[in-house]
């Protein structure tokens, strides 16, 4: 091989490895490492998409009740199975309908393209209120729901559609933790 060519493609072959060690990079930091859900980041980006091309989007808000209570009482390893089992169930609800992340501790966050009766909105309540098992025992779970449709919306951005979420949300723990579905 000419080492004329051997050296101007060694630089290349570097940026191509540097490129593929940054894409790998930028690709793990939106991913939640416990539950492999995308972040806050990874989220925004893809659910601003979804609420800009369907004026029908639903964007929904899912926090766990007394999270820290597992924790305290069953151990860290109890809580990081009670929130991959959300993340599961988050996961499997939306399906390709949409677009599920972590937000952070035990809070959750999906958008979809719609929501309409037939996504199940029950079925996802009741899914996150079943117990998790975790060596041999069952920890008792539920979770508050907020959810705002965008055509509820007089400005439909991302932006006042999680705030609207957010509100539901906490509305919903106004109600009664593990007495509201």
């Amino acid at each position: 091989m000419d080492t004329h060519l051997l050296a101007a493609a060694l630089p290349a072959l570097g940026w191509a490895a540097h490129t593929s060690l940054l894409t790998h990079r930028l690709t793990t930091a939106r991913r939640d490492p416990l539950t492999g859900l995308h972040t806050r980041d990874g989220f925004t980006t893809r659910a601003d998409r979804i609420t800009r091309r369907h004026p029908d989007a639903a964007v929904l808000l899912v926090d766990l009740d007394d999270f820290k209570a597992v924790n305290d009482t069953h151990g860290h390893a109890a809580g990081d199975a009670v929130i991959t089992a959300t993340a599961h169930r988050l996961t499997r609800w939306t399906g390709a309908h949409g677009i599920t992340a972590r937000l952070g501790g035990d809070e959750f966050a999906t958008a979809l393209t719609s929501l309409t009766p037939t996504t199940g909105l029950a079925a996802l309540r009741e899914a996150l209120h079943r117990p998790v098992a975790h060596h041999g025992r069952w920890i008792d779970t539920s979770a508050s729901l907020g959810i705002c449709h965008l055509t509820d919306l007089p400005a439909p951005t991302l932006t006042d559609a999680l705030a609207a979420a957010d509100a539901a949300m906490y509305a919903d723990k106004g109600h009664g933790r593990r007495n509201n579905h």
